[in-house]
């Protein structure tokens, strides 16, 4: 018996989803967006099985629904479903990365008969829309499911053995541990990078400098300021109360820091650098909630046709890049060429074939 899978929303997340759901043995794989360019462009990439122009048409025959939509919308939807002709069994799910809201929502799905349970796939990817789909989007990544706390787990298991084809390592966690886990390592730091990036605005306008000098360290701890600001509107909205709770904490830490500071004690200013060195250096080595780069730091002399000479060995053992740019390159010293990719296998690759042709010193972070 053929499992009919409907995937509403067919960008990144939905339309990664959809493909490696096709990859469940008798499963068909439904898509709707709203947007008709999407739609085509998923019928022709293979991102769906079959494309559906009225979002009735597919939720009718489903068995497995899933919102690869943002927030807010998915919400608006998930009203209007209360009123769809749904299959009796159908299991309904999301991938939004906040789940207050939602799990409100779907406790009212819950009392109208219907099952729902929340998901956020943790991954990402510096593309965003259908084009950039790709089946192995969230292999290993963290897939957490917010399930009620009185879900049929035989409907949880269902679920679940559907989300193993993403190849993602799928946990359950209460909705509310999740908003406050996801403030704490993704929502948070995202506003004290964007603060960074403000108060560096403000100093440049005095010391028109203070930009140029900012290409190196700063621009890495603040990349993620240049997320989508729509996104992130809505994400902070969603998950204030959390994010309120944090930042009273960080006042609490910039305290701790300014009292340090005025002790002017070297034992205490190197121990504080030192417990964060030791914290930061034993994070697990995993996909995050939101798109990570796999960075590789080479040590290159000034010379003519550089660049090109590493970026030609990567060439010729097949190995992609995301991104590539230049740390310091001055006549006469070393600059720091950083070679961004995709996995974490990605890079291993790169630093032995660049090692085997180079002496260059390399590093990884």
């Amino acid at each position: 018996m053929t499992q009919n899978v409907f995937v509403i929303g067919l960008g990144l997340i939905g339309g990664s989803i959809a493909m490696a759901c096709q990859k469940a043995p008798h499963t068909k794989v439904y898509g709707y967006d709203v947007s008709q360019q999407t739609r085509e462009l998923a019928k022709s990439l293979h991102v769906v099985n079959e494309v559906v122009d009225e979002i009735i048409e597919g939720a009718k025959i489903a068995d497995i629904i899933i919102f690869g939509t943002p927030v807010n919308a998915t919400l608006e939807w998930l009203e209007e479903l209360k009123d769809w002709p749904l299959k009796e069994n159908v299991i309904v799910t999301d991938t939004g990365s906040t789940k207050g809201l939602i799990m409100a929502k779907g406790k009212e799905l819950q009392e109208c008969g219907i099952t729902f349970i929340g998901g956020h796939p943790m991954a990402g990817s510096h593309k965003s829309g259908v084009k950039a789909a790709k089946p192995h989007l969230f292999e290993n990544a963290y897939y957490m499911l917010t399930p009620l706390k009185n879900e049929n787990e035989e409907k949880v298991q269902e679920l679940e053995q559907l989300l193993k084809y993403t190849l993602a390592k799928i946990v359950k966690v209460d909705a509310q541990e999740h908003d406050h886990m996801t403030a704490v390592v993704s929502h948070f730091p995202h506003i004290v990078a964007a603060s960074l990036v403000h108060q560096l605005d403000a100093e440049q306008r005095h010391y028109p400098m203070t930009t140029l000098l900012a290409a190196g360290g700063f621009r890495d701890i603040t990349r993620i300021a240049s997320s989508n600001p729509y996104m992130w509107r809505d994400i902070v909205l969603q998950n204030r109360q959390e994010l309120i709770s944090q930042l009273d904490l960080w006042l609490d830490e910039m305290d701790r820091v300014k009292n340090i500071l005025l002790s002017n004690e070297q034992d205490s200013i190197e121990e504080y650098f030192a417990i964060a060195k030791q914290v930061r250096d034993d994070l697990p080595i995993t996909t995050g909630a939101f798109y990570t780069t796999y960075d590789l730091y080479v040590d290159i002399p000034d010379y003519p046709g550089v660049i090109s000479e590493v970026t030609g060995y990567l060439a010729e053992e097949h190995i992609s890049i995301t991104n590539l740019r230049v740390v310091e390159a001055r006549e006469d010293i070393f600059g720091i060429l950083v070679i961004s990719f995709q996995t974490a296998e990605d890079r291993e690759k790169a630093e032995k074939c660049i090692s085997k042709r180079t002496n260059f010193e390399i590093f990884a972070s």
